[in-house]
């Protein structure tokens, strides 16, 4: 499994969009390790910035088998607040992925924040692919509310579906199209979101780089009153650099 792909079901742009076209879902030949790390000027998880559009250095740890099982952990630092300089994010992820020409991914995925975030919170996912083109599903599946100010969110109660394209080109630059809807009484609460909301991304990635033009459709930043805004209605531009290793 490569962690790429994670990225791709979780973080649109943490370290590169759209990669999922390029390893949905062919399985090692052994099982392996490997390790990451990227830095980014503005961590954008599902159209909204994660760090108050201020830079993020991010990495992780996975672990992929030849049946289709991996496993995985990743770290980065987060900002909800402006005097949260120290926060962070810390997931931990497994599932099983298959397939040759038509792929497949199913797996869980858990978000580990400080209290800053005011919540922890778990998703399933599943995603196929084929040709370039992918479509995945994340669904809440639990949520810590003591963590936070005290609401119950169910499973299911809230998901984020996805449709995404990449493609090579000669030039041997990525092109990625991404296309994302959230809805859900726990993203409003944990993004402080007033509404569900679509988001899109536009990415080229080469040897590491990528430079993406993102943004949603919600006609506020979604910020807090104690909070920085966050210039979520607004279209951003984001750069980052990724490396890969085999461990």
């Amino acid at each position: 499994m490569n962690k790429s792909l994670i990225n791709t079901l979780k973080r649109p742009l943490a370290i590169s969009i759209l990669s999922m076209a390029a390893f949905v879902m062919s399985a090692p030949s052994h099982a392996e390790w490997s390790a990451n790390a990227n830095l980014t000027n503005n961590y954008i998880w599902r159209g909204l910035t994660q760090s108050t559009n201020e830079p993020a250095v991010q990495g992780g740890v996975d672990y992929a088998d030849e049946s289709g099982f991996y496993a995985g952990t990743w770290v980065s630092n987060v900002q909800y607040e402006s005097d949260d300089v120290y926060s962070y994010e810390h997931d931990l992820y497994f599932g099983f992925s298959g397939g040759e020409d038509l792929t497949w991914d199913v797996g869980y995925l858990y978000y580990n924040y400080d209290s800053g975030a005011q919540f922890d919170f778990g998703e399933i996912y599943g995603s196929v692919g084929y040709a370039g083109f992918s479509a995945t599903a994340n669904v809440l599946a639990n949520a810590q509310p003591e963590e936070g100010p005290g609401e119950d969110f169910g499973f299911g109660s809230t998901y984020y579906l996805s449709g995404d394209y990449a493609i090579e080109l000669a030039s041997g630059v990525e092109l990625g199209l991404h296309i994302g809807y959230h809805d859900g009484d726990f993203q409003k609460s944990f993004n402080g979101t007033s509404d569900s909301y679509f988001d899109y991304a536009v990415s080229a990635s080469k040897s590491g780089f990528t430079f993406a033009i993102t943004g949603t459709d919600l006609e506020d930043d979604g910020s807090f009153a104690v909070t920085p805004a966050r210039d979520n209605d607004n279209v951003k531009f984001v750069i980052s650099y990724a490396i890969d290793f085999e461990l």
